[in-house]
């Protein structure tokens, strides 16, 4: 049996935990004690963060829609698919066209980069979040 550190996918805050690993499965988690955030404490999302991680309908590969169809692809043909679409979006109908939504899954600066992408890539102020804890 395994601890790994990690740091929960739930929520910006940056709670911290151990995943328990058993014969090369994921199959709990237990807090850290010494994380200044957490204190040794977690939320009810924080202690059953583990069960995705072996779920048997999780993505794990990009899907691209071609000829109506949702089929496999790869990382570098789905991000270009999505500049492209992005910036002929932008191009077309201006930037105010583009809506970008954060995550309270991803860290602040995490959020702070997705900020500058819309800003300064694609020249908009639509930038939402949905910070629920």
């Amino acid at each position: 049996m395994a601890r790994i550190p990690t740091i929960c996918p739930f929520c910006g805050c940056g709670c911290n935990f151990y995943l328990v690993v058993h014969d090369g499965r994921v199959t709990g988690v237990e807090p850290s004690p010494g994380n200044p955030v957490n204190k040794g404490m977690l939320c009810a999302k924080g202690w059953n963060s583990h069960e995705f991680i072996h779920a048997p309908d999780r993505l794990t590969v990009p899907l691209v829609r071609k000829n109506g169809e949702l089929v496999e692809s790869t990382w570098d043909e789905a991000l270009d698919l999505i500049c492209t679409r992005l910036t002929g979006i932008r191009d077309t109908h201006g930037p105010e066209a583009l809506g970008f939504l954060c995550s309270a899954k991803a860290t602040n600066e995490e959020n702070y980069l997705f900020m500058k992408l819309a800003r300064g890539v694609f020249r908009t102020n639509n930038v939402d979040h949905c910070a629920r804890l």
